[in-house]
C-alpha cells in the first residue's frame, strides 16, 4: 500500500512539476528498490513491506537532520533547505510521531508489561516497541529513554 502511494505520488508530482518533490521521491524509489534487490536475495521475492519502508524512511529523515546540522555548521544554508525540503516530502509518507511524553508513556507501559528490571532486558523492550509502534516512534530516541528507565 505504501509503495502505491509513493509510485502515485511521484506521478504527480512530475505531473505538477515539482521538482524537488520528484527528486526526493525518486530517491526514495531508489532506496526501496536497493532493499527488495537484496531481500530477494534472500528469497524473498515480493520484496520489503510497509514496516520496513517506514524504517527506510525513518532512517532517510534522521540522515537529513544530520546533514542539515552539518550544512549549517559549514554555512551552507542553502543545501540545509533543501535537505529541510526532502524531510518535509519523506514526512508525507510517514504516520504522525509520537512526541515525547506519549513515547514515555508508551515505554513504561512495556517495561511494566514484560516486567523488565534491567538493561539486560533492553532488547526485548525495544522489539516491542518496534513491533508495536513502527513508523510512529523515534527508536533512537526511545533506545535513551528505555536505557534510562532500566538503570
Amino acid at each position: 500500500m505504501l509503495r502505491t502511494r509513493l509510485n502515485d505520488a511521484l506521478k504527480d508530482a512530475m505531473k505538477a512539476k515539482e521538482a524537488e518533490a520528484t527528486s526526493t521521491l525518486r530517491l526514495i524509489l531508489a532506496a526501496l528498490k536497493d532493499r527488495d534487490i537484496a531481500e530477494r536475495g534472500k528469497g524473498n521475492g515480493e520484496g520489503v513491506g510497509d514496516e520496513a519502508i517506514l524504517e527506510m524512511l525513518q532512517k532517510m529523515v534522521r540522515q537529513r537532520h544530520d546533514s542539515i546540522e552539518m550544512y549549517t555548521k559549514g554555512g551552507r544554508d542553502d543545501l540545509a533547505k533543501r535537505e529541510a525540503e526532502e524531510i518535509g516530502v519523506i514526512e508525507r509518507f510517514l504516520p504522525k510521531q509520537m512526541d515525547e511524553m506519549d513515547m514515555r508513556a508508551a515505554i513504561e507501559g512495556v517495561i511494566s508489561e514484560l516486567s523488565a528490571s534491567s538493561v539486560k532486558d533492553m532488547g526485548r523492550v525495544m522489539g516491542t516497541l518496534k513491533e508495536r509502534y513502527p513508523g510512529r516512534m523515534d527508536f533512537g530516541k526511545a533506545s535513551g529513554i528505555v536505557k534510562e528507565a532500566l538503570v
